[in-house]
């Protein structure tokens, strides 16, 4: 039988994300195709039959990664920060075989060694402590489980990030953790014993809106040091103009993604 979990939220920032997310959910695969191609390739690091094996969706979103890993026979927990998207994922995946609950990466609601195996897709980078999350990760995934996750590296959006630059001093961009940051975590964690792929991926545009529009549509609009204020029409139009400078031949517009791919081994 599913049920659906929810845990008090104290931290302001952490229910400004869920907010984030939660608003974004209803169109949220309309605009996640860089999201679910990261999915793939770490699911493609996985074996094609999980029977019998229980998992975390760790930050499942609509429940893409879930889905796959429930097609492959695998008992899966969702867990989200956002009830939406819980509700989103449910939708998709339906109860049997399924659990979901509302839980922060950094304070999981499970037991130790519960998990043979956990998954985190593109979810680690809204975390204040990384190294906090993978020690929670490693306490609730048995000995001898695995853990795949993928996070966002500095130098993401960079074409994004240098074009604000040139039109207003606020942040506009997320910034993310370095390689370096990682492998600190890591082993503050005790992940010893991991693996690392470092592609870089890059979605091309028509337009710099078309962009802002994907970023708006999957939540990942809550920046830090933002202005709270409306963005006019010029500004964006000035968007637009340095932006060109990143463009192809075709007059596509790049948006790069440095990607950390972890895989680790308890």
């Amino acid at each position: 039988m599913s049920e659906l979990w929810v845990l008090d939220q104290h931290q302001v920032d952490k229910q400004a994300i869920a907010q984030a997310f939660g608003q974004a959910a209803r169109g949220y695969d309309q605009h996640a195709e860089f999201q679910r191609q990261v999915a793939d390739r770490l699911l493609a690091k996985l074996p094609s039959q999980l029977n019998g094996l229980r998992v975390l969706d760790l930050g499942c979103g609509t429940g893409y990664c879930s889905d796959v890993l429930k097609q492959r026979g695998a008992s899966v927990v969702c867990a989200d920060i956002s009830v939406d998207m819980l509700c989103a994922a449910r939708e998709r995946c339906g109860d049997e075989g399924m659990s979901y609950f509302v839980a922060d990466a950094e304070r999981l609601p499970f037991s130790n060694d519960e998990f043979d195996l956990v998954v985190s897709s593109l979810a680690l980078q809204w975390c204040r402590d990384l190294s906090l999350a993978l020690s929670e990760i490693k306490r609730t995934t048995k000995p001898g489980g695995k853990v795949m996750f993928s996070t966002l590296l500095d130098g993401s959006l960079h074409e994004l990030k240098a074009s604000w630059s040139k039109i207003d001093a606020y942040q506009h961009v997320n910034d993310f953790i370095s390689l370096n940051q990682v492998n600190i975590a890591l082993a503050q964690s005790g992940c010893i014993n991991h693996q690392l792929d470092l592609p870089t991926m890059i979605m091309w545009y028509r337009r710099a809106l078309d962009l802002m529009r994907d970023l708006k549509g999957i939540g990942a609009n809550h920046v830090e040091g933002r202005s709270r204020g409306f963005t006019s029409r010029d500004k964006f139009k000035q968007l637009e103009h340095h932006y060109r400078e990143f463009a192809n031949q075709t007059e596509q517009l790049p948006a790069s993604y440095r990607v950390c791919i972890g895989t680790i081994l308890l």
